[in-house]
Parts: C-alpha cells; structure tokens; sequence
C-alpha cells in the first residue's frame, strides 16, 4: 500500500531511539554503581567482568518486565474495562461492519467486546495482530450513527493492520520501567537514614540521587518517544479508515462528536488512553475554552455550535497559547482539528478521482 513503508521506517526509528535511550540508562546505571563503590578504577582489570554482569542483570530485569507488561497486559484491560463479547448472533449488523473490514484488510475476524462506558470511544488491544479484540462503548453505539460508527472500526482496523496495539505495548513499557525506578529512588532519598561511616553513608545517597536523575531522564526522553510514534500512528489509521471505508467524512463527524462527547464526560479512564481512538484529557482540554466562549464560535448565532464551527474553534484554541503547543508534545493524540484537516484533503483527492491505494497515506 501507498507510502506504508514510511511507518515501518518511523516506527523502525523510534525503536532504534528507544534502544539507545534503553542503553544509555542500563550503561549510566552500571557506571554509577562502579564510581561510588570505587570499582570504576578497576574497570578495565579483573572487574571489567562484573561490570558487564551488572549490565546484564540489570537488562535481564528490563527485559522481564516489558514481557511481564505484554503478558498480562490485555487481562488487565479486560478487568479494568468490565468488557462483555458478543456471542454470535448478538449484534448482527456490527459484527457485518467488523467481519467485512477484517477481510478486506486480509486479517482474521477480530472478537467484538462492548464496554458499558456512557462516553463514545473504541480501541483494539492484544498480543499480536492474530489475537487482538475491539472494543466499542455503549457510548460509541448510542451516540453516533452507522457511518460514524463503521469509519471509527475501519481507524481501529488500521491499528491492528499496523500493528501498532504490539508496538506501543512494548515501546511504552520501558519509560514504565525506567519510571518506577526513579520513583524508588526518590522514595528512598525520603526515607533514607545515615549507613556506617558518614563518608560511605553520603556515597550511598549521592548514588541514589544519581539514579533517580538518570532514571527520570530516560522516562522523559522515553516518554517524547513513544508520544510522537503514538500520535503518528493515529493519522496513519485515519488515512486508512478512509480508504478501507471510503468515506473519510464519516470519521470527520465521528471525530467530532467523540472529542465534544468525551469533553463533557466526568470520567478518566487513564491506563487505556493511547489505545482510544480520541483521548479523553484531551479532548476536555480541547473542547473547554470553547464552551465557555461559545458565543464567539457561534458564527451563525443560532445559539449551537455545530460540526464545522467545532473544527475551526478547535484549530483557533489551539493556536492560541504556546503552552498548548508544548503540552502536544506529550500528547497521545494529535488535536483533533490536524486530523480534521488530513481527512479533509483525502476527501478531496478521493472526490478529484486520484485516490489509489498507491496514496493512501500521501498526506501523513
């Protein structure tokens, strides 16, 4: 398919930069641990073999824990979404939208969970492509009509094409990882009393302050890395939803409608926010400003903003302050009205006639 090469190669990129900040972490750890026990002098003599043996144990355990999180990572999204699978026979016409778009796009039938959640959203989840789920809210199916509904399955789709729900699992587990070591870190520092001599009990504090610097870096690099392939890959899905659909429209309104909806919605479900089609932070911080200057954005003052007045109020808040602009970089999401505007412009490459699955992605 058009350009899809170019999503192998970001997400190739990204894993790489991932890999470096990894090793910088598991190297800066090890090294630290040498300086303050004196080891450091001896690196190249009869310790070089420990040195390589902490760096691996210390690998072993960052690797054991990104397993652990792919592992176990879809049964805690069943526990903490309270999912229920349709039988068979269940939602006939949903489980026709899902059936047809997974052979279209040559993978197997995804199972089909509804979450009971009130807000519209919908994401896949899974250990491989093979085994991923989809799931929609009651939200989703209530609030939107048919063709939203399909364009927002086809986005979910292109996820599980991509397989982007692996990638992100793995990716994100490690600035998880390099979190929770901070975070020991700087607990420890709190709690911490002096140990033997006060010239060995001030190394040790000094060592645990390092790591928790050196563990809070990588999280942060880690975390921009994973935040900008996150939002990469939504408007890789939007592009293709629109070419498994053939109607981009129809995820324009959807987009919409969810973003609005999320915005008035009082819950967060935080664990489960890169998976969602719209994140629901986001979308309350998108759409707050605009309520409340409403009558500003009610371009034809008919006391109601709708679906295109939306899109602009959108794009002119979030080109109001250089915080928005700075806070998107550790977005999940792209703000709404970018993809808005990527949806807008294969609609109109499909209305000229020049849509092939030669550009699909021509404009992401």
């Amino acid at each position: 398919m058009g350009r899809l090469v170019n999503l192998k190669a970001r997400m190739g990129v990204s894993i790489g930069l991932m890999f470096i900040v990894l090793l910088g972490f598991l190297l800066g750890i090890t090294l630290l641990i040498f300086y303050f026990f004196n080891w450091i002098n001896t690196l190249f003599g009869v310790n070089i073999l420990t040195f390589f043996m902490i760096s691996l144990v210390l690998a072993g355990i960052t690797g054991l824990f990104i397993l652990f999180q792919w592992a176990i990572g879809p049964s805690i999204v069943r526990r903490s979404m309270n999912l229920h699978y349709l039988e068979r026979g269940e939602n006939p016409w949903l489980e026709s939208v899902v059936t047809k778009m997974a052979e279209k796009s040559n993978l197997p039938k995804p199972p089909i969970a509804i979450a009971p959640d009130e807000e519209p959203n919908c994401f896949v989840f899974g250990r491989t492509a093979k085994s991923a789920n989809l799931v929609v809210t009651k939200g989703l199916l209530t609030k939107l009509n048919k063709k939203e509904i399909e364009a927002v399955i086809g986005h979910e789709i292109g996820h599980i094409k991509h397989k982007d729900h692996l990638v992100m699992t793995c990716l994100a587990a490690i600035p998880v990882f390099c979190f929770l070591i901070a975070t020991f870190a700087f607990q420890s520092l709190r709690f911490a009393r002096p140990v033997g001599r006060r010239k060995e009990g001030g190394a040790i504090l000094l060592l645990v302050m390092a790591v928790a610097i050196v563990s809070m870096v990588a999280y942060i690099v880690g975390l921009l890395i994973v935040r900008t392939l996150s939002r990469m890959r939504e408007f890789y899905s939007d592009a293709y939803s629109s070419y498994i659909t053939e109607n981009p429209r129809g995820l324009k309104s959807a987009l919409t409608k969810i973003a609005y909806g999320l915005s008035v919605t009082p819950k967060e479900t935080q664990g489960v926010r890169a998976f969602f089609i719209e994140d629901p932070v986001r979308a309350r911080n998108e759409i707050q400003n605009i309520v409340e200057h409403g009558s500003e954005y009610d371009l034809d003052k008919d006391g109601t903003i709708d679906e295109k007045e939306l899109e602009l109020a959108m794009e002119a808040e979030a080109k109001k302050s250089r915080w928005n602009r700075f806070n998107n970089l550790f977005s999940t999401h792209p703000p709404t009205y970018k993809r808005v505007l990527l949806l807008s412009q294969i609609e109109k490459e499909m209305a000229s006639g020049r849509y092939t699955t030669k550009n699909i992605y021509k404009y992401v």
